[in-house]
């Protein structure tokens, strides 16, 4: 809710035609490059930079919850905790498993009960760089995020806060673990505390990769091919969209600009300003370990990535992509794979229940 009003203002610019401008000016700065240039690494790098960003050494985090090594500690292990689900059996990495990629790889995701969702789970990898978290950008950071799928039914399906606190305030080694994280505070254990300790491990889920060497100016980086995709996603102009650190996540667009999308009636950031300028916006997803994140867009209809990289060359850009430049494309999007921390990657030892510690519920 807190940027509808930017959203409004896109909305407008967009059903102006003002976004055919942007493309045209992309397409024409990369055109104006002679071709030999274009396909020499050294340059191909200096025009990369004028569009993307390396990954940086860290995210940035709010003044109210630091990065610290104990909430990191405690976050990951809350990330990792069944025990925040209703039934004890769902916790973050079931929908955004850290091993494939920091999905789930469905096109919706199962839930309490085996219910499912109405949209795909995006990656949780480098998903704090992004202007806001789910795909029609309701929660305005990582912490507002976290509290959602706790207490959403389809989802963890806990019934209220205090079922959550409950299960925390009952094991004491969480208690210890509260204590040192959020020093000073009467009361440390809080759904806000919660939430916070989340987010502060998923900002150490940054994962670097080849790309981000050849932004900094290792052209033998990515290979041949990868370059030439590099090239097309610039001249054809998915950088209007697909742009800045995350190659995506900075903005929100109407998907299906050019062409109605076909598979999906869902009316995305509309659900929740409630402007009609709205209606079909998303977030723009990262490019960033695209390649793991299969079936692809909101609604998650797509699996192969080829075809994805087809249809959104049609709908958004009102391009036949042939299929060399096809297969260009999803070159260079391999290039954005990256690597996950170890650390992240170590299932961490969860403490044990208690005998006062609320039962998991099967209804």
């Amino acid at each position: 809710m807190m940027r509808s009003s930017q959203t409004r203002s896109r909305g407008k610019l967009f059903a102006g035609g003002i976004l055919n401008v942007v493309w045209a000016a992309v397409v024409a700065v990369a055109m104006a490059l002679p071709g030999a240039a274009r396909a020499e690494g050294v340059d191909l790098v200096r025009e990369a930079n004028k569009f993307f960003k390396p990954l940086p050494d860290a995210m940035t985090a709010p003044k109210d919850n630091p990065t610290t090594a104990v909430r990191v500690t405690l976050g990951k292990m809350l990330y990792f905790e069944p025990r925040l689900s209703k039934s004890n059996t769902i916790s973050c990495n079931s929908c955004h498993n850290l091993a494939t990629g920091g999905v789930d790889n469905l096109p919706t995701s199962m839930g309490h009960l085996a219910q499912f969702g109405p949209r795909n789970s995006p990656t949780v990898l480098n998903a704090g760089l992004q202007i806001a978290q789910f795909w029609d950008g309701r929660a305005a950071s990582l912490e507002d995020q976290a509290k959602g799928p706790i207490l959403n039914p389809l989802e963890m399906a806990m019934p209220d806060v205090e079922m959550v606190l409950s299960r925390i305030r009952t094991i004491p080694q969480y208690v210890d673990l509260f204590t040192q994280a959020f020093p000073g505070e009467k009361d440390p254990i809080t759904y806000d505390n919660i939430a916070k300790a989340i987010a502060a491990f998923e900002r150490t889920l940054l994962t670097p990769s080849r790309f981000d060497d050849f932004l900094k100016g290792k052209a033998d980086a990515l290979t041949s091919t990868e370059q030439q995709g590099l090239s097309v996603v610039i001249q054809k102009g998915c950088i209007a969209c697909h742009n800045g650190v995350g190659a995506g996540g900075g903005t929100y667009q109407k998907f299906g600009i050019r062409e109605r999308y076909e598979y999906s009636d869902d009316h995305g950031r509309y659900n929740v300003t409630k402007n009609d300028q709205d209606k079909y916006f998303f977030k723009v997803p990262l490019w960033r370990n695209v390649t793991r994140t299969a079936p692809y867009f909101h609604d998650g209809s797509i699996w192969d990535l080829k075809e994805a990289i087809r249809m959104m060359g049609r709908l958004q850009l009102g391009a036949n992509l042939t299929d060399s430049e096809v297969d260009q494309i999803a070159a260079f999007l391999h290039s954005l794979e990256g690597r996950i921390p170890d650390d992240a990657l170590r299932l961490p030892v969860l403490p044990a229940s208690t005998l006062a510690t609320p039962k998991p519920v099967f209804k």
